[in-house]
C-alpha cells in the first residue's frame, strides 16, 4: 500500500467559506434560519413580516419534502453521464473518490463506520476483480473544518481489502479535503501517462462536477458512477410521504448545484454541467 502526504492544498479562506456559507444556505439549514428569524421578528413591531416568512419557510419545508422538487433537480445530474461501457477494453486505473466513510464515527468507535455511498466502495472492490493487474488508487482525507488526524482513507482501505482487493494495489491519497484536491493530489500522486486509461468512481449525482474538476486539473478519466439517489425519468414527478426521504434527495441536490456553480465560478471547472466528451 502506498500512500502521499505532502501536497499543496486550496486557499484556506476559499475552504473555511464553503463550509460555512456553503453549508449555510444548503436547503435544511436555510428553513431552520429563516425559521428563528420569523421568530424573532415576531417580537418586534414586524411581526407580520415575522409571519409571512415563517409561512414561506413552512412552504419550502414541505415542497423539499413532499414534491419531486428533489428528483426534478438531481434527474439532470446522475442522468448526465451513461453506466461505463466495458467493451472499451481493460483501464490503466481505478480511482475511488472519498465519501462513503464517516471520519468522525470511525475513529470514536476504531473501526470504519460507513454512513453512506458504499457503493464507492463496492464498485472498485468488483472492478479491482475484474480486472487483476489495475491500479486502485483512494483518494480521501478529512472534510472538516477543523481538521483532525483521521483520514478517510486509512478507515477505508481496510474495507477495500477484506472485500478482496490485494494491500499492495492499493494507493492511498490521504490529505485531500474536497473534489478539487482530491484531482490535484491524485494526479500528482499516480502521475497517468499518455495514453493511459482511468475509470472516475463516485456517485452518479457527484459525476459532472467530478468530470469537470479532473478534466480542468488535466487528467483525463473515464466516467464510472455509482450510488444512485433516484431511478430514472419515470419518477421526476413522484411525490413522496416519507419527509425525509425528500429531504434527503433535495439538500444533496441542491448541494452539488450550488459545488456546481461555485466552481464554475472559480474557473475549477470548464462548463457549469460537465458531460461525456465529444468523440
Amino acid at each position: 500500500m502506498r500512500t502521499r502526504h505532502d501536497h499543496s492544498s486550496e486557499a484556506p479562506l476559499l475552504f473555511v467559506l464553503s463550509k460555512t456559507l456553503g453549508t449555510a444556505v444548503l436547503p435544511i439549514n436555510l428553513m431552520i434560519e429563516l425559521g428563528i428569524v420569523s421568530v424573532v421578528l415576531m417580537a418586534t413591531r414586524f411581526a407580520a413580516f415575522g409571519r409571512k416568512l415563517a409561512a414561506a419557510a413552512l412552504i419550502m419545508l414541505a415542497l423539499a419534502a413532499f414534491s419531486p422538487l428533489g428528483n426534478l433537480l438531481l434527474y439532470p445530474l446522475e442522468s448526465r453521464f451513461p453506466p461505463w461501457d466495458p467493451s472499451r477494453g481493460t483501464p490503466d486505473g481505478i480511482i475511488v473518490l472519498g465519501g462513503s466513510v464517516d471520519t468522525d464515527l470511525s475513529a470514536a468507535h476504531r473501526t470504519p463506520v460507513v454512513a453512506h455511498a458504499a457503493d464507492r466502495l463496492f464498485a472498485p472492490a468488483e472492478l479491482a476483480r475484474r480486472y487483476p493487474n489495475t491500479r486502485v488508487v483512494f483518494t480521501g482525507g478529512t472534510a472538516n473544518l477543523v481538521s483532525t488526524d483521521a483520514r478517510e482513507a486509512d478507515y477505508s482501505a481496510p474495507i477495500l481489502e477484506n472485500l478482496g482487493i490485494a494491500k499492495q494495489r492499493l494507493i492511498l491519497e490521504r490529505d485531500s479535503r474536497n473534489t478539487y484536491e482530491n484531482a490535484i493530489f491524485t494526479k500528482q500522486l499516480v502521475a497517468p501517462k499518455p495514453g493511459e486509461r482511468w475509470l472516475l468512481v463516485t456517485s452518479a449525482f457527484h459525476m459532472p462536477r467530478s468530470m469537470g474538476i479532473f478534466r480542468k486539473a488535466g487528467f483525463d478519466v473515464e466516467a464510472y458512477p455509482v450510488d444512485w439517489r433516484m431511478g430514472g425519468r419515470d419518477d421526476l414527478l413522484s411525490f413522496t410521504n416519507v419527509g425525509a426521504d425528500g429531504l434527503g434527495r433535495t439538500e444533496v441536490a441542491v448541494r452539488e448545484w450550488i459545488g456546481l456553480v461555485a466552481y464554475r465560478l472559480m474557473g475549477r471547472t470548464g462548463e457549469l454541467l460537465p458531460g461525456p466528451a465529444k468523440d
